[in-house]
């Protein structure tokens, strides 16, 4: 499977191009697809917060440890996860605060 790009937008290599590869990355923000919409989430949220006045923790950090094999339990499943949890606690903080 050299050269696949997985749902994730990570790039997936065989084992022999393990050693002439670096490590698989994230796709980048504007790449359209879950990331994006997620780190949107995360900055639409961030501004709503600033401006109401509301502190909110970080959001879930991005994975770096992806081998881009499609895991049971992959680090993107947990990001995914992670985020989901962030975005009701910062809708929980927001919901008394009204939208300018």
């Amino acid at each position: 499977m050299r050269g696949e790009t997985l749902p994730n937008g990570v790039q997936n290599v065989s084992s022999n191009d393990m050693r002439l590869s670096p490590a698989p990355v994230a796709a980048p923000v504007d790449t359209p697809g879950p990331l994006a919409a997620t780190l949107a989430m995360f900055a639409a949220l961030l501004q709503r917060a600033d401006v109401a006045g509301v502190s909110l923790r970080p959001p879930p950090p991005l994975p770096t440890t992806c081998c881009g094999r499609g895991c049971n339990g992959c680090v993107w499943e947990g990001f995914y996860a992670a985020a989901a949890y962030w975005r009701e606690d910062a809708e929980l903080r927001l919901q008394d605060r009204p939208t300018p």
